[in-house]
């Protein structure tokens, strides 16, 4: 996973980058508001939207205004130095493990913070993602999808693999096994992929491997950005 592992975000920090994007959010693209932890101004603004944000002003079922929330706390983070003066910033109510849960959401990688945006990772299963670092986040926040795991087996996986357990072990205690995604596909290409593996003697599933280990070798310099 090399480049796309890396804990650093290679966007700017509280750049709307995922939530103004139409493909992601529809017609509430033009709603994101970005936080720039250089402009006084701006840090101002995030602080009170960490305010706000920590009140319970946002519903747990407005994701795109969840990662708003997330963005203000990574800006107000990098705008004063801290995650302690984060918390005073933002004002009584608001403490350092709010900002660090949030922030750390923010600071996943673009492809996980589209699924989130998008629904298909709740907000609260996104902080336990979080709390995980490199492959581990991607194998946790897809094992979720594909195996609709719900918040409390998410975090429960989340301490396992964080108290020495391997990811996959941890998801496997909760029913799911990495790895294993439904897809559809046109006839034609589903009745090719069988033939191809009947003939190889092998499960359909490493014909597709195979082909697309070989596309993401040819496509490697194109990874998405975080």
């Amino acid at each position: 996973m090399d480049e796309e592992s890396r804990a650093d975000r290679r966007s700017p920090v509280g750049e709307p980058v995922v939530r103004s994007d139409p493909a992601v959010t529809g017609d509430r693209a033009s709603e994101a508001v970005g936080f720039d932890p250089n402009d006084p101004d701006s840090v101002a603004e995030a602080a009170e939207t960490v305010r706000r944000f920590a009140a319970g002003e946002v519903g747990d079922d407005d994701h795109v205004l969840m990662l708003r929330g997330a963005a203000a706390c990574a800006a107000l983070v990098r705008g004063v130095g801290s995650y302690k003066a984060a918390a005073e910033r933002a004002g009584d109510g608001v403490s350092v493990s709010f900002i660090r849960k949030w922030a750390r959401v923010h600071d996943l990688p673009q492809a996980i913070r589209r699924q989130v945006a998008r629904g298909r990772i709740a907000p609260s299963a996104a902080k336990h993602v979080a709390r995980l670092g490199g492959t581990d986040r991607y194998l946790l926040a897809w094992a979720a999808i594909d195996g609709e795991m719900t918040v409390r087996e998410i975090r429960s996986a989340a301490s396992a693999v964080n108290d020495g357990a391997n990811v996959e072990s941890a998801v496997r205690e909760t029913g799911v096994e990495l790895g294993r995604m439904r897809m559809d596909l046109p006839s034609e290409t589903y009745v090719e992929l069988r033939r191809r593996a009947a003939m190889r003697n092998v499960e359909p599933g490493q014909v597709v491997s195979e082909a697309l280990d070989e596309q993401f070798a040819a496509t490697r310099s194109d990874a998405d950005p975080r």
